[in-house]
């Protein structure tokens, strides 16, 4: 591979670093277009020909005809499989891909949308409804209960090494008060886990792309926190009533 022939397409969401991290884990160059999310430009025609479901992030692999691949999930599969021939972060033992495979589409299928939803009824909507956001956040905790037992004795989700399966899962977790839970300090298995993965050069630089990490800024900032909050439910509804 040549250098910076991946372009990654991303905003500091907590789906856009995991295309980072997974491109920081493999030590793959790569150059970075900021898509922002609150200028809509996701929904521009040209980001649209990259990914017609108009989310990110995306990859453009400009060594294989330009070829585009969207959904982080995908994202990380094609990468590791075509640049990750140390098994650094996929396994090639047959059972051993499949969990961490299997991992990957827990976060996508599970833990991904359960954070989502909290994270428009916590902080989007302008109206908070405390049955709704105990639900929401009750279904997250759920998760975290069950990556927590899958943890118990081990250092990571597969084996007693970093793969795809924590990087990906990882973005999530370590903003949970973005999602309205304060706290993971019950759930000790995770919350070293947390502070294991915290430690890692790699993950670190790619929470920091496209720009400083979003959510250690909200952590150490509240009123930014606040302010992002009135952008996005500006944006969000601002159509509403009309």
């Amino acid at each position: 591979m040549n250098s910076h022939d991946i372009t990654l397409y991303t905003d500091g969401t907590q789906n856009g670093v995991k295309g980072s991290i997974i491109l920081e884990e493999l030590g793959i160059p790569y150059n970075v277009k900021h898509v922002s999310l609150e200028k809509k430009e996701h929904k521009e025609p040209w980001f649209l020909k990259i990914n017609p479901c108009g989310k990110i992030p995306a990859i453009t692999d400009h060594s294989k005809e330009d070829f585009h691949v969207f959904e982080s999930a995908a994202i990380a599969i094609y990468l590791c499989e075509n640049y990750d021939p140390e098994e650094k972060l996929l396994p090639k033992d047959f059972k051993l891909k499949s969990q961490v495979i299997q991992w990957v589409m827990f976060e996508a299928s599970n833990l991904a949308p359960a954070h989502g939803q909290a994270n428009y009824f916590v902080r989007y909507t302008p109206e908070k409804i405390p049955h709704v956001i105990k639900a929401v956040t009750d279904l997250v905790k759920g998760y975290y209960s069950i990556l927590n037992k899958a943890l118990e004795g081990k250092e990571y989700l597969v084996t007693d090494r970093f793969t795809m399966a924590d990087a990906m899962c990882y973005p999530w977790v370590r903003s949970h008060f973005f999602s309205g839970i304060e706290s993971i300090d019950e759930f000790t298995n995770l919350t070293a886990w947390v502070a294991r993965i915290d430690e890692r050069p790699a993950t670190q630089r790619g929470l920091n792309v496209p720009f400083p990490d979003r959510m250690k800024v909200f952590r150490e900032n509240p009123e930014k926190l606040e302010e992002f909050e009135k952008l996005i439910q500006s944006i969000f509804f601002a159509n509403r009533n009309k």
